[in-house]
């Protein structure tokens, strides 16, 4: 039996996309959160958890932090998806500084974290979010050009437009890691 699973929960795609392409690689089992029991947990020794961004928070990472009995002797790994580049180191920071104040000391210390990038897609976007983007866009457009970072740029020019940062090859720092578990024997 694999001893992997990957675990996901996704408003608007992206994060699926990524957790399919996972489960692909690893060919191991693939549960929507909803769809997964804490009582699953006893038959794995890896679990990788992704979730979206949204206002600093991993969707659905209650279900990781309200079982960590549960998981603290196993291999957990986060991912997170979301429209901020990961290539930018003050992007990361942000990301575990809003990981922070959900996951005690314990989590953050011992679980892996991957950051992937996602996309949008405005016309699709809930009203709670489409409400969320308009503010940060104003928010940014009272900034001076100058003081404007490249991403600042990019999400004023695009605005109310569709797109996907999607990319398969992003996994390889992640599969890079599991496959050195998996040697290690720490995983079957």
């Amino acid at each position: 039996m694999n001893q992997t699973v990957v675990i996901y929960e996704s408003k608007y795609g992206s994060t699926r996309r990524y957790a399919q392409w996972l489960a692909e690689a690893l060919a191991c089992p693939l549960f929507e959160r909803k769809q997964f029991s804490p009582k699953y947990f006893a038959q794995y020794q890896m679990i990788l958890y992704g979730g979206g961004l949204y206002a600093g928070g991993l969707s659905g990472v209650r279900l990781i932090t309200q079982n960590w009995s549960l998981l603290s002797d196993k291999h957990v790994i986060l991912f997170t998806c979301g429209l901020a580049n990961p290539d930018d180191p003050d992007n990361i920071a942000h990301i575990r500084e809003g990981l922070s104040k959900t996951l005690s000391a314990e989590m953050m210390s011992s679980i892996p974290f991957f950051h992937l990038r996602g996309g949008i897609c405005y016309p699709g976007l809930s009203l709670v979010h489409r409400t969320m983007m308009a503010m940060l866009r104003r928010m940014l457009l009272k900034k001076a050009p100058s003081e404007r970072s490249a991403e600042d740029q990019l999400l004023l020019a695009t605005y109310g437009k569709t797109l996907d940062f999607t990319d398969r090859a992003a996994l390889e720092p992640m599969l890079a890691h599991i496959r050195a578990l998996q040697e290690a024997g720490s995983i079957g």
